[in-house]
């Protein structure tokens, strides 16, 4: 049985990374305001000198503050799926020990959280692993409906995990010109989408960026 305290545990770390994707929004918002300096943005002007639009010190604590933030993001997601991997583990044991010896019927190699146990399945479902960055205007990506800032909780058999990138690309690939599905969490709710991975007069198959979270 998985210890009481390793759900409520992850649950606090899903809800304090929310609060630190929060506290990053409000940041970005504020650096990307017409006129502000952006996140990168040069602080000096066209003849090297600082510029007098902004206030410096602020713009340079709030992107310290930024990159603070995403160091502890990092930090708690990484502590999430080291939790989500001792739940799946368990629930493959409790599931192999359930079989008895003397049915001749093997134990599952792969447990999935969506059975027995709801809770576990919400965090599994809650937890995404990638966010669109990036969008070019006529991408089958954005023909189909994603949008900046979308949260991929899944794209087609895609979950959180390791080797993301080299999955993604993968499972993009194999799925040329076929419909994927994707989970997707947009402004806070759960969607389901599907985006066909196409040829287009751009690069890529789909014309998007993902940013591993």
């Amino acid at each position: 049985m998985v210890a009481p305290n390793v759900k409520a545990e992850t649950m606090r770390l899903m809800d304090r990374r929310s609060a630190l994707e929060a506290e990053m929004d409000a940041i970005i918002a504020a650096l990307s305001a017409p006129g502000g300096a952006g996140i990168t943005g040069s602080l000096v002007d066209a003849e090297g000198f600082p510029r007098a639009d902004i206030d410096i010190p602020a713009v340079l604590a709030q992107r310290r503050k930024l990159g603070e933030l995403r160091n502890d993001h990092k930090d708690v997601t990484n502590k999430i799926e080291k939790n989500l991997e001792v739940l799946h583990s368990t629930k493959l044991t409790r599931n192999e020990q359930s079989i008895p010896r003397s049915s001749g019927i093997s134990a599952p190699l792969h447990g999935g959280l969506s059975q027995n146990d709801p809770m576990e399945e919400d965090l599994v479902t809650r937890l995404p692993f990638a966010m669109i960055d990036d969008i070019a205007d006529g991408s089958p990506a954005a023909l189909d409906g994603l949008l900046l800032g979308d949260e991929i909780v899944k794209f087609g058999s895609v979950e959180a995990g390791g080797r993301l990138q080299e999955r993604l690309v993968s499972e993009a690939l194999s799925s040329e010109d076929n419909q994927v599905s994707l989970l997707i969490i947009r402004q806070g709710s759960p969607m389901n989408l599907t985006i066909t991975p196409r040829k287009w007069h751009g690069r890529g198959l789909m014309g998007c960026h993902f940013q591993i979270l």
